[in-house]
C-alpha cells in the first residue's frame, strides 16, 4: 500500500509549507536597488520649519491634502513632528488647504 508523505505525522502540509516556486520568480524578474530614504531636513541642515514657507509644506502634503507619512518622506521623527506642526498651522491661517474640493 502506498501512502502519501506529507510533511510530518500524516498530516496534510499547509498552504505556507508548500513550495511555490518563488525562485523562479524572482530569476526571471529585474532586481532594483532601493536607495536609503534621508531626512531633507537633516541633509539640508534646516533646524526650524517655518509654518509660512507654503512651497516647502506643500512638498509634503498629498492632493487629497493629507500629510505624507515618515516611511514614504523619508523624514526622520523629529523633523516629521516638526513638520506636522508647522502644515497644521499653516491650514489653520488658510495658507494650505485642508483638502481638496471635488
Amino acid at each position: 500500500m502506498a501512502e502519501q508523505r506529507s510533511g510530518g505525522g500524516g498530516r496534510p502540509i499547509s498552504g505556507s509549507m508548500r513550495p511555490t516556486g518563488g525562485d523562479k520568480a524572482v530569476a526571471g524578474k529585474k532586481q532594483y536597488f532601493r536607495r536609503k530614504k534621508m531626512c531633507r531636513f537633516c541633509v539640508e541642515k534646516i533646524y526650524d520649519i517655518n509654518y509660512k514657507d507654503v512651497r516647502l509644506l506643500t512638498s509634503f502634503i498629498s492632493e487629497r491634502g493629507k500629510i505624507t507619512p515618515r516611511r514614504i518622506s523619508g523624514v526622520c521623527a523629529p523633523h516629521q513632528r516638526r513638520l506636522a506642526e508647522a502644515i497644521k498651522q499653516a491650514r489653520n491661517i488658510a495658507l494650505v488647504p485642508f483638502s481638496t474640493s471635488l
